[in-house]
């Protein structure tokens, strides 16, 4: 049996995990310093808890590291202390040169690295997730077969690391401004009383994102993660000689929804919390 350790498990890395235990493999996770709100989804998901980081590294064959995009060259130092030569997947949202930083740090104990990249809602029963994976040849199959018969479909790249995590930047430089966007378009609306018929405007365009003002409240509470994100989208954006503004101006309008963190609320309030007061601070 496959041994995967996953760091850490989140909504996604939990939900990832898990559809490699239902594929076949032993899933373990570290509850060392985690929440309690980490250990019920691990619980949940039937993940094995390590007694340490140590004890997870010596006995995984594949790592699986899916964490906030600002952790993952932290969590790679942490595997790479504990001298593992498996498989190390990085399936953070990072720049292509962040991969390669990961690359040099776990190439210090003979670590492999497979950069992947995961698009879609946490993987359920009902709902499927893609992971693309780049790097070397011979390591793909077996992170592949993990996901075999699940509901993660599983996408190998050719070439090496650095083209999932581009696929993913990519994506997420359009998908994640675009929702930043349509909310900064209804603040204004809203200002001037016209958010109604803006909502009319943008339901005549069905594949609009401005016709979805539900899912604003759903941004303000991840922006904390989607905010670095998008710096280092604006990393990969200036490696390749591309305009970074509109990346680097969402970010920053992220960061006007950091006290939302992971909490439920209103449009309203989401909405009000753009407002910038003339000396800079929110309003």
């Amino acid at each position: 049996m496959t041994v995967v350790g996953v760091l850490h498990p989140g909504s996604m890395g939990a939900a990832v995990a898990a559809q490699a235990r239902l594929g076949g493999a032993e899933v373990l996770w570290c509850p060392t310093g985690r929440s309690s709100e980490t250990t019920e989804r691990a619980l949940r998901h039937g993940l094995s808890a390590a007694s340490s980081l140590a004890e997870l590294i010596e006995r995984a064959d594949v790592i699986l590291s899916i964490c906030p995009p600002e952790y993952a060259e932290d969590v790679a130092v942490e595997v790479s202390a504990h001298s593992f030569t498996g498989i190390y997947v990085d399936a953070n949202a990072i720049a292509p040169a962040t991969v390669a930083c990961v690359h040099a740090i776990m190439s210090r104990t003979q670590g492999t690295v497979v950069d992947g990249s995961i698009i879609g809602s946490p993987p359920s029963a009902s709902k499927s997730t893609r992971i693309y994976l780049s790097g070397p040849a011979e390591a793909l199959p077996p992170v592949a077969s993990l996901f075999a018969g699940t509901s993660v479909q599983v996408h190998s790249l050719p070439g090496g690391i650095g083209r999932a995590s581009a696929l993913k930047l990519s994506y997420s430089s359009y998908q994640k401004a675009s929702r930043v966007l349509a909310a900064v378009s209804y603040a204004l609306a809203r200002d001037y009383g016209v958010e109604e018929e803006l909502l009319d405007i943008a339901q005549g365009r069905t594949t609009s994102y401005l016709a979805e003002t539900a899912y604003i409240p759903k941004v303000a509470a991840r922006s904390w993660r989607w905010g670095p994100e998008m710096g280092e989208v604006a990393i990969a954006l200036r490696e390749a000689g591309l305009p970074t503004d509109l990346a680097e101006a969402s970010a920053a309008v992220m960061s006007q929804w950091n006290d939302l963190k992971d909490s439920p609320s209103s449009i309203t309030e989401a909405l009000e919390h753009l407002h910038v007061a003339p000396d800079g601070d929110p309003g």
